[in-house]
């Protein structure tokens, strides 16, 4: 995910497991399961390493290459060498939380899924010295971003259709097939869920056709100026998240038009623990008996016997979270009496807050292990003729809730259900702890305020300055006219009556006129008893006297 300056799009581990310094170690069985065959022809198997990282097969160059998923970016990179790879001359730099992606900007073929792309654009980074993890170790060699084009670093480099990204390109060369894209991930640990993840194109899994009755989710825009931003993003209904209690938990979202009661959503699969706003962690957690927040890694931790109910509603439907993944125990982490506990995967939004206010929360890996997701292009692609409505994300609940507890008493508490008992009773809502704000975060808050807002600031100060501009006009204008009343006021006729004359003065008689004669051709003289009038031309016509 990209924030208006920098990529935020993070790698599986690079907000949380590195960010929170998770210690993660690779599952060898990973490289094995990435061989397995899907039936489909467009289906790529997943695999899942400690529920945190999921990678997929791409073909580039003829070079078979294991790499993250993210849906919250839209660039290709990879590490090491690429045979037949062709220098474009350019150069570029992806900034993540585990340091930067950097290095020149290639091309070869690709093949996934069943498609193959001629000269795809990606980028080769050699020098992987800046990242905090060593990514070979743990399964990957490469990233793929399979966001709107819109958000692609790569393709703004290169200005042509070569730096579009992998769907948008796959999608361009196959114009009469629907652009969509499915994904299936899987659960470590859980006995129920299936061995491997799925990952299609423009086709659903036979066992889960249902996902195209599900309502149709319409994909929030942010602002065209801000495009690069463009996220998979919903809403949420109205009350849409149902905490421990089973009551909704009341949160005001911080993006500016979106509707009272409803929160905006981003599904990301670059994040191994989802972002809530730090007040719904809370609410998840904080009445949990035990519970703690750990400042210096800025997470909840809950004792590992908890079972806690988690509910999100989308165009109506009840999307329940297992409780496997309400909270973690892959990340050894033990509480302030040294004891170990499990991590809260739903946890307060830091880093990933958005400045620009363009949504509240990031529903990563913990989140769609519920769900089996289709994702709609629609026209987020340029150049596809069939399919050019609006993008929409459908989600089918993929959880049993009565399942899901069984999984929850097997795995965490050995078989034997405790979870009605006292000593797992939820704390009184007038007991919940609450998280520790930073100042950092406080400052942060007070940025997206403003930013968030700049159309309204930019259309109130542009209507501050027209009104000013209006007063100094109206004002200009009252000035002027009471300046001509007073001149006018001091430029008036003689006063003729005898009280009003000054002494001396001779009254002016205005006798009838002779016979030929105008006022305008009049010539006044003194006479005894006033004035005369002698004839004169017109002073237009001549200045000589007939």
């Amino acid at each position: 995910m990209r924030s208006f300056s920098t990529v935020l799009s993070l790698l599986l581990l690079s907000q949380h497991a590195c960010a929170l310094r998770f210690d993660v170690s690779v599952r060898q069985r990973a490289a094995q399961v990435l061989a397995a065959r899907a039936d489909g022809q467009n289906t790529v198997p997943i695999a899942n390493t400690r529920n945190s990282e999921y990678i997929a097969n791409v073909t580039l160059g003829g070079r078979q290459i294991p790499v993250l998923l993210d849906t919250g970016s839209s660039d290709l990179w990879i590490t090491g060498s690429v045979p037949n790879a062709k220098d474009v001359g350019k150069s570029v730099s992806l900034s993540y939380a585990v340091g930067n992606a950097a290095g020149d900007v290639y091309t070869a073929d690709l093949s996934l899924a069943g498609y193959t792309v001629k000269d795809q654009a990606f980028l080769l980074v050699e020098d992987t010295s800046s990242f905090s993890v060593n990514i070979s170790s743990q399964g990957y060699e490469g990233l793929i971003g399979l966001g709107p084009n819109t958000g692609s670093v790569i393709r703004d480099k290169l200005d042509d259709a070569t730096g579009d990204s992998v769907l948008d390109r796959i999608f361009s060369q196959n114009a009469t097939a629907a652009n969509y894209l499915t994904v299936l991930l899987s659960r470590e640990g859980d006995p129920d869920s299936p061995a491997t993840g799925q990952l299609t194109i423009s086709e659903v899994l036979p066992q889960y056709s249902n996902i195209t009755n599900m309502p149709k989710l319409s994909v929030t825009k942010v602002h065209k100026l801000t495009d690069e931003d463009q996220h998979w993003q919903v809403y949420t209904d109205v009350n849409g998240i149902l905490g421990p209690d089973g009551l909704p938990i009341e949160v005001d979202s911080i993006v500016p038009k979106a509707p009272d009661g409803q929160l905006v959503v981003v599904f990301d699969s670059g994040f191994t623990l989802p972002q809530v706003p730090r007040a719904m962690a809370d609410a998840i957690y904080g009445r949990v008996q035990g519970a703690e927040y750990n400042t210096d890694s800025e997470v909840w931790t809950v004792p590992c016997d908890q079972l806690i109910p988690l509910t999100f509603k989308f165009g109506g439907i009840e999307y329940p979270i297992h409780p496997l993944d309400v909270s973690s125990d892959d990340f050894a982490m033990v509480n302030s009496l040294g004891n170990p506990v499990c991590v809260g995967t739903f946890q307060p939004i830091t880093s990933a807050f958005s400045l620009l206010g363009e949504y509240d929360i990031i529903l990563g890996m913990a989140f769609l292990r519920n769900t089996y997701t289709l994702l709609d292009y629609g026209n987020f692609m340029d150049d596809t003729a069939n399919d050019r409505g609006d993008p929409f994300i459908q989600l089918l609940p993929v959880t049993n809730v009565t399942g899901a507890h069984a999984d929850f008493v097997q795995v965490r508490l050995n078989g034997v259900d405790t979870t009605g008992d006292s000593a797992h009773a939820l704390l009184p809502a007038d007991q919940m702890q609450h998280s520790p704000i930073s100042e950092a975060e406080k400052k942060k808050q007070y940025e997206e305020y403003i930013l968030s807002r700049w159309p309204y600031i930019f259309v109130g100060c542009l209507a501050f300055v027209i009104i000013v501009i209006g007063l100094i006009t109206w004002r200009c204008c009252v000035r002027r006219r009471r300046n001509r009343e007073a001149k006018a006021a001091r430029v008036r006729l003689p006063d003729t009556s005898a009280a009003g004359r000054s002494p001396g003065a001779e009254a002016i008689s205005f006798g009838r006129l002779e016979d030929g004669m105008t006022p305008q051709n009049m010539e006044m003289r003194s006479s005894k008893g006033g004035y005369d009038y002698d004839y004169r031309p017109s002073f237009a016509s001549s200045r000589t006297r007939v």
